[in-house]
């Protein structure tokens, strides 16, 4: 059986630019992109945490070292320059290869640069009573 698992996302990424006009798509530092284990033209899910907003698109380039986190064509309306978003990939892989695999979570600041990056989630804890 094939499962789909987080590959890889940036978390809290500050969109620096809403291009209606330009080519649909998400562009994206290339250093980010490397970072995260993302491809070019790889689907992408978006999700809004100053909106509420989810949606796809797709991986293209931005400036190496830029910081860019571009919403471009159609996505553009579904943000505000400033909003931070989770962009995330996901992988189809057997349950097999899903107990050893590890994705790539890039945490990021709100000029884009890298906080932190790991392959684990702490387990969340309930709050005391």
């Amino acid at each position: 059986m094939q499962i789909e698992m987080l590959k890889g996302k940036l978390h809290m990424a500050a969109v620096t630019q809403a291009e209606l006009w330009y080519d649909g798509s998400c562009a994206i530092d290339q250093d980010l992109v490397e970072l995260a284990g993302l491809r070019e033209f790889e689907k992408i899910d978006i999700y809004n945490v100053s909106n509420g907003e989810r949606f796809h698109t797709y991986v293209i380039l931005a400036e190496r070292g830029s910081g860019i986190i571009s919403m471009n064509g159609a996505a553009a309306r579904r943000v505000q320059v400033g909003d931070r978003v989770i962009i995330a990939a996901y992988a189809q892989m057997s349950e097999s290869e899903a107990d050893s695999f590890k994705p790539k979570l890039v945490y990021l600041n709100e000029k884009n640069r890298v906080e932190r990056s790991t392959n684990t989630i702490p387990v969340q804890m309930a709050e005391p009573a």
